[in-house]
């Protein structure tokens, strides 16, 4: 077998598996990945940085004895440093920033053997639900050229989904591993808050929304990324419930007859959209036909006053990491420094809304956890689509035309009176909500959510479906997405932009 059909015919696991038996050689495995990369990466723009001399040495220095050992890595940039590589953070605030230490995470990664030997596009902070920066320009679908990726993790999801690797890390803090993972046809989760480490910089990500994990091909690739990375540190604000057991064996197990409750409807404010309606339909079908319960009923969930109080905590996230850089940079930040959405959200974050309105958002945000933790006493998991829609083309998520000037202008200007203007940030706002209605929630309530690639439309397009299970209890979904893999797999579709032997 040649190291291109090794590649082709393997997960992470099994690759791995191969060097175990000295089949193939972790050198071999990261030119073949470095190859694949040169093959696509001009038409994608996934990747933005090479770390090809680094994933040498760190072969030649010797690779820990992992479940991973030998495999090729990509390591989304944002948010989890690598020491002495520039971390960029998808803005032109932070091209000089150069971590001294490596994050937690990734020194779990590492010591599981992955060769990380690049890092991926995002969005700017990873704010949008989409990777089209000033900074690096569009990241591209591999399945449709000039449409989304999604976002934030969106080079993570394309490099994927194009075989370049069959794992990449990714961070989801309103649907980040999710949305892309849709977008591109791959397997996406967001485990459970407090899973998976944050530091040794930060306590929490996201005020508690984020969390780090892998976009995969294979389930089970993301079961066995998550036995090696899940457990608390003594840093750590709170902790998951801790796990009993390997999630990798889980994926092998029958999940038993789960209770499922299921909505295409948003959840957040949005239009219902007829191919996401049927993608729910079709996942209903085939459930029910392995056995589950399957009942249509939505999380209570207002939809108005929680997309209120999500962006009010994101904008108040965002003036934050304004002023964090301004300690980087040594002077004030300017307009012209970041993407005019990120400085109307900073904006927004310093000027409309007080330290007040952060504490009534966080207070609604958790009721409404409470109230969907009610919820689920009644279901095993809840069901929707990953997303309100189809992946759009590149530029349909912001402003255009007299719109856009107008955010500009008032980026550009600061100016502040004029967040005012009737319709200046709602209509952005319903923008990225009709795009993603549904997975923002599952990172209020810190519950573990995954995206399943069941689900393509009339124009070839990917479509996930978003389960969504109890706080704490990933290994119900690793059953039920193991119990999904196996009824109908993914894997043997390929997008048009694909890396090739």
């Amino acid at each position: 077998m040649s190291i291109a059909d090794a590649f082709e015919a393997n997960d992470a696991l099994g690759l791995a598996e191969l060097v175990r038996k000295k089949q193939v050689s972790p050198t071999e495995l990261l030119d073949e990945a470095i190859r694949r990369a040169g093959q696509v990466n001009p038409k994608l723009n996934a990747i933005v940085f090479d770390m090809h001399e680094l994933a040498r040495k760190q072969i030649a220095d010797g690779l820990p004895d992992g479940p991973f050992t030998g495999v090729p890595f990509l390591l989304k940039d944002l948010a989890q440093p690598y020491a002495g590589v520039p971390m960029k953070n998808g803005t032109r605030l932070y091209e000089k920033l150069v971590p001294e230490e490596h994050g937690e995470l990734l020194k779990r990664y590492l010591k599981a053997g992955v060769v990380v030997f690049g890092k991926t596009a995002t969005s700017e902070m990873g704010i949008l639900p989409t990777v089209e920066t000033v900074l690096h320009g569009d990241t591209h679908n591999p399945w449709k050229e000039k449409f989304t990726t999604g976002g934030s993790s969106g080079g993570a999801a394309a490099a994927v989904a194009a075989r370049v690797v069959p794992a990449a890390h990714g961070g989801d803090a309103g649907g980040s591993i999710r949305i892309p993972a849709s977008c591109c046809g791959v397997f996406g989760l967001k485990p459970t808050r407090g899973r998976n480490p944050t530091g040794p910089d930060a306590s929490e990500k996201a005020h508690g929304l984020a969390q780090e994990h892998v976009l995969t091909l294979s389930v089970r690739d993301s079961a066995a990324f998550l036995d090696a990375t899940a457990g608390p540190e003594d840093i750590a604000p709170y902790w998951a419930p801790p796990k009993t057991g390997s999630y990798l064996d889980e994926v092998s197990k029958a999940p038993g007859k789960l209770r499922i409750a299921y909505t295409h409807k948003p959840l957040l404010p949005g239009t219902e959209n007829d191919d996401c309606k049927k993608s729910i339909e079709d996942a209903v079908v085939l459930l029910k036909s392995l056995g589950h319960e399957c009942v249509e009923a939505a999380p209570p969930v207002n939809g108005e006053k929680i997309a209120l109080s999500f962006f009010t905590t994101y904008c108040a996230g965002v003036a934050g990491e304004l002023q964090i850089a301004e300690e980087f940079l040594g002077r004030p930040a300017k307009p012209t420094d970041v993407e005019a959405t990120t400085w109307l959200m900073g904006m927004i974050g310093r000027t409309r809304f007080s330290a007040g309105n952060f504490s009534v958002a966080l207070r609604e945000l958790q009721a409404m956890s409470r109230d969907v933790a009610r919820f689920m006493e009644k279901f095993d998991v809840y069901l929707t689509p990953t997303l309100g829609t189809p992946p759009l083309p590149h530029g349909a998520l912001g402003a255009a035309g007299f719109e856009k000037r107008v955010q500009a202008a008032v980026a550009r200007l600061d100016f502040t009176t004029a967040l005012r203007l009737p319709g200046l940030i709602q209509k952005a706002v319903s923008r990225a909500f009709n795009f993603a209605p549904f997975p923002a929630v599952g990172n209020v309530t810190g519950q573990p959510s995954m995206s399943v690639p069941l689900w393509w439309n009339g124009d070839g397009l990917p479509m996930g479906v978003c389960f969504t299970g109890r706080f704490g209890d990933e290994p119900t979904l690793f059953r039920l997405a193991g119990q999904l893999e196996q009824a109908r797999p993914w894997r043997t579709k390929r997008p048009a932009i694909c890396s090739a032997p």
